[in-house]
């Protein structure tokens, strides 16, 4: 049973199907949230028949505009490789003014930490000096970058596009409250469909936003090139700035272009650019043209194939030598990996308090670190009740969920994690909030998550929102696209 419902005080019957929106739990009382009042009852008034044209008007635009991701290793009967749609939900998430406020201040402290750490990691290594991180966790990590020692970035900000995944589950007094559940600060993604459904919420239901006074989220694009421009090396008084993509198989690659589309810069890839002199120059049929602010979406180890990977052919030769002069800013920067692993994550609390002198307006999800021998004995003892993810994983990939897994894989997963209990950590199976949302049963409960995203420049600013993910198949808790997870629009109420 579902204890916790962003819509409703309550939890509503789960709908059995047919006859109208009405008829389909929506009705069912006076427990609505405030924040819901006003689109409840407009939701009331609207017909199954009518949502379904709606949301099927929806798919065909956003097919017709090529809002899709590929799936990697899956393939079509041709043997060809996959793109999807992420499915659309028409029921949006609302957070009121009041709780975003909080949200906010506590996100601008969080990304203001971890720029603080990543630069100490490279700098002075205060932090590991204090012993309030182990220096092995640091230093052997996957995503430490040697090549970064010492190296001075514009701002000190190594993270400028951070997207930090929050959940809102019951705290132990039954109350609602959110969590942060990882820190996406390499190269987070799915902004681009946080804008795109709030467009296409616009587009489908006009009188919503005459009616309600809904934060915009539109002007994210200026926001981020404004973040991008002042990360600039110090000289570039007009900075010119690209965003650099793996190519059109990746699968973030309508990302890649609609956002340089949307601030008006070249989308390049690594063959377009070459070093000469120390400075990074883009080709252009007009000549060389020079390159201040690479806005990356290419992991590090494919970025210079004279430093990293040789076999990469995504990057450009000599572009560390450039980065490390100062002739050029990466956004986000190399090595930002290292405070996003997963094995960091718990500390994050502590780095809060140790570079800001403050107590986390945020909590962590609780953690068990499967590489301390007592934690790893109470994970294994509880496999059926924990969640466990690998921490380098992502994209819900390399996971047991307990509850729902089945003996054998249990047992099966319990072999991997003593062989590399440094690999995993587990945390509680939250009971995440739920909200509405337009199934093919009609309207049921399902678990959500929030995706804000935090751009660092010479300031710390987002708009209001976020990318809110919805796991659609009923009872999981897995909301990632790859794994069959849909998006909504998210409303942030203003006063």
């Amino acid at each position: 049973m579902l204890k916790f419902d962003e819509m409703y005080a309550t939890l509503p019957p789960l709908p059995h199907g047919g006859g109208q929106v009405q008829q389909q739990g929506l009705r069912c009382g006076t427990n609505v949230r405030s924040g819901y009042a006003a689109y409840a009852q407009w939701l009331e008034r609207q017909t199954e028949a009518a949502m379904r044209a709606r949301r099927e008007e929806a798919e065909m635009i956003f097919r017709r505009v090529g809002i899709t991701f590929a799936v990697y290793g899956a393939k079509d009967e041709d043997g060809a490789g996959t793109e999807r749609l992420i499915p659309f939900d028409l029921i949006p998430r609302i957070i009121p003014a009041q709780e975003w406020s909080q949200m906010q201040k506590g996100l601008v402290q969080r990304v203001t930490a971890l720029n603080r750490f990543i630069h100490d990691v490279y700098h002075d290594q205060e932090i590991l000096k204090a012993g309030i991180i182990p220096r092995e966790q640091v230093v052997n990590n996957a995503q430490f970058r040697p090549e970064m020692m010492g190296v001075n970035v514009p701002n000190n900000v190594y993270s400028h596009i951070s997207g930090v995944d929050i959940v809102r589950a019951p705290d132990s007094a039954g109350n609602g409250q959110y969590y942060v559940l990882e820190d996406n600060l390499r190269v987070p993604s799915g902004v681009s469909y946080m804008l795109e459904n709030r467009k296409m919420m616009m587009r489908l239901f006009p009188e919503l936003f005459s009616q309600n006074r809904i934060a915009p989220v539109a002007h994210y694009p200026d926001l981020l090139l404004e973040t991008l421009r002042a990360s600039a090396p110090t000289g570039a008084s007009d900075p010119n700035v690209v965003v650099l993509t793996p190519g059109m198989y990746n699968s973030a690659y309508f990302e890649h272009a609609f956002l340089a589309q949307q601030m008006g810069v070249e989308l390049v890839q690594g063959q377009d650019l070459f070093v000469r002199d120390g400075f990074v120059y883009k080709r252009t049929t007009q000549g060389p043209e020079r390159v201040d602010v690479i806005y990356r979406r290419v992991d590090d180890d494919f970025l210079d194939p004279a430093v990293f990977r040789a076999d990469s052919a995504l990057g450009c030769a000599g572009l560390m030598d450039a980065y490390r002069a100062g002739h050029v800013s990466i956004c986000n920067a190399v090595g930002t990996g290292v405070a996003d692993d997963k094995s960091i994550y718990p500390y994050v609390p502590k780095m809060i308090e140790f570079y800001l002198g403050e107590k986390p307006i945020l909590n962590n999800v609780p953690t068990w670190m499967c590489r301390k021998p007592e934690d790893l004995q109470y994970v294994l003892a509880n496999l059926k009740d924990l969640v466990v993810k690998e921490v380098h994983g992502a994209g819900g990939y390399g996971m047991l969920i307990g509850p729902t897994a089945t003996q054998a894989e249990i047992a099966d997963f319990a072999q991997v994690l003593r062989a590399n209990p440094a690999g995993y950590i587990a945390q509680p199976t939250l009971s995440l909030s739920s909200c509405p949302t337009f199934v093919e049963q009609g309207i049921a409960p399902r678990h959500i998550d929030l995706r804000p995203f935090v751009l660092s420049g010479k300031t710390v600013q987002m708009v209001p929102g976020g990318l809110t993910r919805v796991a659609l198949k009923e009872g999981s808790l897995v909301v990632n696209s790859s794994q069959g997870g849909g998006t909504k629009d998210t409303w942030i109420m203003e006063v």
